[in-house]
């Protein structure tokens, strides 16, 4: 398998989308830059990518075939950010891929907990039945935030990743609702801080406990990065839109990441 990573460029509003808006079959909100602002800092992260996975920004998905109304299209704008990973394709043990699609500039240094820590986050998701029947219905897609854990019982350990795992996407073969990561879901931190906070993968907690296991005392914990990844694990072929971190959304587009206040 090839890598094909990054963002298609200089993409034009095209015929069969103003006729779509003309016939009220898309929000021209959704099509246009409106207030939107942009973020140029987000792309595949290699160090933390395996094998040869997909990861890119593209239109669509639109459908499957037979789905109507606004499950039938990306959440935000014309595009999404869609991902391709393999269960065996390399030669490490596990041989799975890993995909990791994110930003290791924009949150690098900001709190994890309190007023101006992390307190939203969540996506939208477009699975398919296939993805369900290759590792069950929470084979999905997830967010890692790479963070400094300012751990008082481990004060030697200055790198976790924290990871949401989506619950079930309620629906299949169409584009889901907001799928809330503060109050769906499970969380973990992975390393020695999984081990020291009881939050690992093996006992994953939910958001608000992660948060007051990593608020034991000492220094505030911090970023590093955020993404949305998958692996290492099972294959799972689909994507992800409307990425929101506390008040803004990310609005993944061929073109590049959009940014949108969140309402």
């Amino acid at each position: 398998m090839n890598a094909r990573f990054g963002m298609k460029r200089n993409v034009v509003l095209g015929v069969t989308a103003l006729i779509a808006i003309a016939a009220g079959g898309v929000p021209a909100a959704a099509l246009t830059d409106g207030s939107q602002g942009s973020s140029r800092h987000w792309g595949v992260i290699t160090r933390n990518t395996i094998g040869s996975p997909v990861a890119a920004l593209r239109d669509g998905p639109y459908g499957s075939f037979g789905v109507t109304g606004t499950a039938a299209r990306p959440p935000y704008g014309r595009g999404s950010l869609g991902i391709e990973v393999a269960d065996r394709s390399t030669s490490l043990t596990p041989p799975s891929e890993k995909a990791s699609f994110g930003n290791e500039v924009d949150f690098n240094g900001k709190p994890v907990l309190g007023a101006q820590g992390l307190n939203q986050v969540g996506f939208h998701v477009f699975q398919t039945g296939e993805n369900v029947s290759y590792g069950g219905p929470t084979n999905m897609p997830n967010v890692t935030f790479e963070i400094n854990p300012n751990l008082t019982a481990a004060p030697a350990t200055t790198y976790s990743s924290m990871v949401w795992l989506p619950p079930a996407s309620p629906v299949t073969n169409r584009w889901s609702g907001y799928l809330d990561a503060a109050t769906t879901g499970t969380w973990f931190l992975t390393g020695n801080a999984g081990t020291v906070t009881g939050c690992n993968l093996a006992t994953p907690c939910t958001f608000p406990q992660l948060k007051s296991a990593l608020n034991d005392g000492g220094a505030q914990p911090t970023i590093y990065t955020a993404a949305v990844g998958k692996g290492r694990d099972n294959m799972w072929i689909g994507a992800v839109d409307g990425l929101r971190i506390n008040g803004t959304i990310y609005d993944f587009e061929a073109d590049g990441v959009r940014t949108r206040r969140a309402t």
